[in-house]
């Protein structure tokens, strides 16, 4: 029974061996492969490739920031290129979250309004009379004209009627935002004709001058009305 046991001892030590020699040779040779496998040529994706070197190339690429003209220590609003008058000024960004047809149409509208406002305030200061003159008007300046004539009911008709303007120029306004090809501003009113007959280059020039001027009226009107409201004299309000 003893010699039984040592032989089954022997059969089994035997095939342990074999097992391990076995084990031992299949990892050298998955180490040779691997090996052999480094120095092989690896195939790629040229078109992959080139794509990931593109990408990498405009990550590393430096982003050029265009200063603004105006405020040269602020970066200059992209959606103003390309619009007559600009000069990168637009500190608050609405330019950024506003449509730049809807913000040039107002401008253009105040500036106009702006131009018209300065002309009629100093008008009156220097003696200008629109006759048949009323009664109620007798010695108006342009400050004191305002509670005067919402007492005599003419600030009312202004009211009515640039309100009525208001809201024709509004559905206009709503039509060039849907796409109706008209020009923001441009109403075709040229009764003189100053662009007639103008190159494009002309025409951008009279466009710039109305702009330029009324962005110029809106300033001296706020000043003007202050002026003459801390003078409380004629023009020129010193």
């Amino acid at each position: 029974h003893l010699l039984r046991l040592r032989c089954n001892a022997l059969i089994l030590l035997s095939k342990l061996e074999i097992i391990l020699n076995i084990t031992m040779k299949l990892s050298i040779l998955a180490s040779i492969l691997s090996s052999a496998a480094a120095f092989a040529p690896v195939p790629t994706n040229n078109v992959a490739l080139s794509a990931l070197k593109d990408a990498d190339a405009a990550v590393e690429a430096p982003v050029e920031i265009k200063m603004s003209e105006s405020l040269p220590f602020m970066e200059k609003p992209p959606n103003l290129e390309g619009y007559v008058g600009d000069f990168g000024f637009d500190p608050l960004r609405f330019s950024d979250f506003v449509p730049m047809d809807f913000l040039r149409e107002a401008e253009l509208k105040h500036g106009r309004q702006a131009m018209l406002a300065w002309t009629g305030f100093c008008a009156v200061d220097m003696g200008f009379r629109i006759y048949p003159f009323p009664e109620a008007y007798e010695g108006l300046s342009s400050v004191t004209a305002h509670d005067a004539l919402v007492e005599q009911g003419g600030m009312s008709q202004i009211f009515l009627w640039i309100g009525l303007a208001e809201v024709i120029s509004t559905i206009s306004l709503v039509q060039m935002m849907e796409g109706s090809g008209r020009k923001a501003g441009d109403y075709g009113l040229d009764p003189l004709g100053f662009l007639a007959g103008k190159s494009d280059e002309d025409r951008r020039e009279m466009e710039l001058k109305e702009l330029q001027n009324g962005r110029l009226a809106m300033m001296a009107f706020s000043g003007v009305v202050t002026q003459a409201v801390l003078t409380q004299g004629p023009f020129p309000y010193v």
